[in-house]
Parts: C-alpha cells; structure tokens; sequence
C-alpha cells in the first residue's frame, strides 16, 4: 500500500552551474510542490500505513528551513536544482521516516522530478 502527503513552500534560488545566459542563472522563485510517498502494509489494528500527523511531524522542521528562504544558504543546497532538493529532503527523512520510498518536486505545473534513494 503506497500513501502521500502533499506539501508547498516558496522559496528563491538561482542555478550556479548553469551556461552564462542561462534564465535559471538569475535570481529567482518558485512555488514548490512536495509530495512524500510511503509504502508499507496496513496495520490491522489502525486501519492505516502510517498516520498522516507523523509524516507531516517528520517534515515541518524540514519545511521551516526551506518556506520563504534563499536555497542556496541553505547548507547542502548551493547548486538547488529539483534534483537536488529532493535528494537533500529525502536524505535527512528516510532515518526518521523508514517507510519513505519516493520524494517527488515539482517547482512549476509542469516540470519537476521524483528521488527513490540510491
């Protein structure tokens, strides 16, 4: 069984490594889409993988660090590219959150990336 949980923040940032000219070389924001997916089977006792308050736990301080900042001060994120943050989010929650299987980032309608670990 596979749940999620869907999150959004604002934030800016600017890509370092881009080719001079680049639009992303500039300084920039987006509002950004995170959806946490978690599989697992379903307790008989609860009815349920995992309580949803416990995911949204597990993500605020994650979140705090990230709503309304410059990424690129973040620590682990100068180069905050989607690819990236959903590495960087995915590795400081999959010790907290075992179940996580997939951290998915959508920074417009229409593009983004999903991080299944290594």
């Amino acid at each position: 069984m596979e749940l999620y949980t869907d999150f959004r923040f604002e934030a800016a940032h600017r890509l370092p490594f881009v080719p001079q000219g680049h639009p992303c070389e500039r300084l920039h924001g987006h509002s950004y889409f995170v959806r946490l997916t978690i599989s697992g089977e379903v307790d008989p006792d609860t009815g349920w993988v995992m309580d949803f308050d416990d995911i949204n736990m597990a993500f605020n301080p994650l979140l705090t660090q990230l709503d309304h900042y410059y990424l690129n001060e973040v620590p682990g994120l100068e180069n905050p590219t989607s690819e990236n943050l959903a590495k960087w989010i995915w590795d400081r929650l999959k010790p907290v959150l075992l179940m996580l299987t997939a951290v998915e980032i959508q920074e417009t309608c229409t593009v983004g990336c999903i991080y299944r670990g290594e």
